[in-house]
């Protein structure tokens, strides 16, 4: 058995078999497959009659030598060619993972905590992407660092409902709506402005414009170049004098004066003077404050004026004293809304190009009994939300502020914050109307008549009836009068079809467009002559 597997395992013995020879030994007998002798019958039939286990033994001599011809014939083909490489399984289907969640904005906001900022930017996502996260301090509870490479970061220690809070973050976006600058002891705020610039923080509005405006006098000599360039009368700026300390104020201005004392906001440090000696006194008091001063002449005002502007929004109100104060931010005050004029809108966007542009500013005016107007003051982001719209101002803050982290955060293109009326542009195609439909407004034959001579021409084929704004009332005084309205949709339907003519001249070739032309014209005189 032995010597048989080694046979049959040699290749080139098996190579040597005849054809079908391994085959006829694998093939089990059968009674139909070949006639045999009554010989060979009965050793067959002996060899039934034999015991079992002579049979299993040669069973299982043929099953193994069966293996080893199968195990042979395997081999000699495994060397006659290769068999080609299974395809590999498909992979199972992997779940697609959900998502990461984009890391959210850190909106800073400076401000008092009379406002929760946070409650108007719930909701609110930077590109429709990135959730926005409102931390909110004031000056005075924040402290920072700022890297060449590493930005900025804030340590923010507040009071929260008598809780204290210790953050540390790195902001994307600040909203600063405070002063950064008092003349307070504890109150200069300059060096984190400093600091949030140095780490490359945006802002509304600008760092830049919010360092700048940390000194009144600086701002105010912004606005005399705008005195100059526009002119006393479209830009009233009132009078003031500069003085650096108290040493140069020995110049007896006129009286009665207003004496302001270095960076002075909100109605403090303002003091009015009636004659020079009062002016003495308020000279030692510059003295002892160690500061700079202006000086401007005391108006004597009907009513203030101030104009806000927060992105493309703008209101006006009017600011009347009632307690009597010459200050009328102090005491009592009628506070009342008033018509936006072109003069007032110039103003304010006059005063907004400053420093590199103001998103959010106001400009303060007195109106004299004398009834002229005086410019005084500008305000930036920090200025304070009065009158009757202060919950929709705060509305236009978060959606300027949204606006301004997309663009500037993303570099998605974001939509304005006010839509303007569209402009009537030029008209390409104008349809031909049936009879009996009155032209509207914004559909009349002279918009379509501008830019072109022939277009015009045109047009004024009856001027009385194809300017005719709307329908034209049926007279019974007569039956000649009650013919009108089909007279002027005729004419209406011959100017339409100079108009399709002309507008279709710049899009399509010219032969077509005179061929387009012509048709129009045959179906408005069939049209015409039709009764």
């Amino acid at each position: 058995m032995n010597y048989l597997r080694r046979r049959l395992s040699d290749s080139s013995f098996v190579a040597n078999l005849p054809n079908g020879y391994m085959m006829d030994l694998q093939r089990p007998a059968s009674p139909s497959s070949s006639p045999v002798s009554p010989a060979t019958e009965r050793r067959q039939a002996r060899q039934d009659s034999a015991p079992t286990s002579s049979a299993s033994s040669s069973a299982g001599f043929l099953s193994s030598f069966s293996s080893v011809v199968k195990s042979a014939q395997a081999a000699s083909g495994g060397q006659a060619q290769t068999a080609p490489p299974a395809a590999p399984a498909p992979a199972p289907a992997v779940p697609a993972a959900p998502p990461a969640p984009r890391k959210p904005k850190i909106l800073l906001v400076i401000d008092d905590p009379h406002t929760d900022w946070a409650k108007y930017f719930r909701g609110k996502k930077v590109n429709g992407e990135y959730e926005i996260r409102v931390e909110q301090a004031e000056f005075s509870e924040i402290n920072l660092a700022s890297y060449v490479n590493g930005g900025c970061v804030i340590d923010m220690q507040a009071m929260r409902g008598g809780t204290r809070v210790v953050r540390s973050f790195k902001p994307d976006f600040i909203l600063i709506r405070q002063h950064a600058y008092s003349m307070t002891p504890g109150e200069d705020f300059r060096s984190l402005v400093i600091g949030l610039q140095f780490g490359g923080v945006p802002s509304v509005n600008s760092l830049l414009s919010i360092y700048n405006f940390c000194s009144k006098p600086w701002v105010f000599s912004h606005m005399i170049k705008l005195y100059h360039s526009l002119g006393p009368e479209k830009f009233p700026l009132n009078e003031q004098t500069f003085y650096p300390n108290h040493k140069q104020m020995l110049t007896t201005p006129t009286f009665p004066v207003v004496v302001k004392m270095g960076h002075a906001h909100s109605g403090m440090g303002k003091i009015k003077v009636e004659n020079h000696y009062d002016f003495q006194d308020i000279t030692s008091v510059v003295a002892l404050a160690k500061t700079y001063a202006t000086t401007e002449p005391y108006i004597d005002s009907k009513y203030d004026i101030r104009i806000q502007k927060i992105g493309n929004n703008y209101k006006a109100y009017m600011r009347t004293s009632i307690s009597g104060n010459w200050k009328a931010n102090t005491g009592s005050a009628m506070l009342e809304q008033i018509a936006m004029t072109d003069r007032y809108r110039l103003w304010v966007d006059s005063c907004a190009e400053m420093f590199g542009g103001l998103d959010i500013c106001a400009v303060m005016a007195v109106h004299g009994k004398d009834g002229s107007d005086y410019i005084i003051e500008v305000m930036d982001s920090s200025m304070p939300l009065i009158g009757e719209h202060v919950e929709e101002d705060k509305q236009l803050i978060t959606e300027l502020v949204v606006n301004k982290m997309t663009a500037l955060l993303t570099g998605a293109s974001s939509p304005p914050l006010t839509s303007a009326k569209p402009q009537p542009g030029p008209l390409t195609t104008q349809p031909r109307r049936t009879q009996g439909v009155p032209r509207s407004k914004g559909s009349s034959p002279s918009q379509s008549a501008q830019g072109s001579p022939q277009r015009a021409r045109s047009a004024t084929t009856s001027p009385s009836q194809a300017f005719q704004p709307g329908p034209i009332p049926a007279s019974s005084s007569g039956t000649g009068q009650q013919k009108q309205p089909p007279q002027l949709n005729k004419s209406q339907s011959l100017t339409n079809a100079f108009s399709i003519g002309e507008a279709l001249r710049g899009n399509i070739s010219e032969d077509e467009a005179k061929a387009e032309t012509i048709r129009s014209l045959r179906q408005s005189f069939a049209s015409l002559f039709s009764d």
